[in-house]
């Protein structure tokens, strides 16, 4: 299935690997939208500056990734990762490698490794399980993001209300 500018409604309604298009295609347009500048900034203290909230997803794909099944990669810094990385467009590889490997583990899933019981944080769950908890953390963060990006006046590309 391949992504359509044109379409803002790409994906959704067409079950998991619809929807991880979507929201896969909005943080990435989003990140995009944002100013370098405007990494640095948080809407209060206390809060993830931008690159921190984008870092934060990234982390999590490749964390949860990592519990259900697959290698970390080599170089990935999880511990300093969301705080040290504030370049745009480090920020952006860092979110699209992890976008792509969460839609390459997933494509190459059948349902008996979907079907594969995991331990994570203690918990009993399904590697589909942690598919899940990937793409409804990527939707939750996708809004943080837009109300982080209106608050500093920029429109989210897909929108056409100002």
């Amino acid at each position: 299935m391949k992504a359509h500018e044109s379409d803002p409604y790409e994906g959704l309604w067409q079950g998991y690997e619809g929807e991880w298009l979507h929201v896969s295609r909005y943080l990435v347009a989003l990140a995009e939208a944002i100013p370098e500048d405007g990494y640095g900034w948080r809407p209060a203290e206390g809060c993830r500056a931008v690159s921190e909230a984008i870092n934060h997803v990234t982390l999590a794909n490749f964390y949860l990734l990592h519990f259900a099944g697959g290698a970390l990669p080599a170089e990935l810094d999880g511990q300093h990762m969301e705080k040290a990385v504030t370049d745009k467009e480090e920020v952006i590889g860092w979110l699209r490698r992890s976008l792509a490997a969460v839609d390459a583990a997933r494509v190459a899933a059948t349902p008996e490794t979907l079907g594969a019981e995991r331990t994570i944080l203690g918990r009993a769950a399904t590697v589909d399980g942690i598919h899940l908890r990937i793409l409804v953390h990527a939707n939750e963060h996708l809004g943080q993001l837009v109300a982080y990006a209106r608050s500093m006046g920029i429109v989210p590309p897909w929108s056409s209300s100002q």
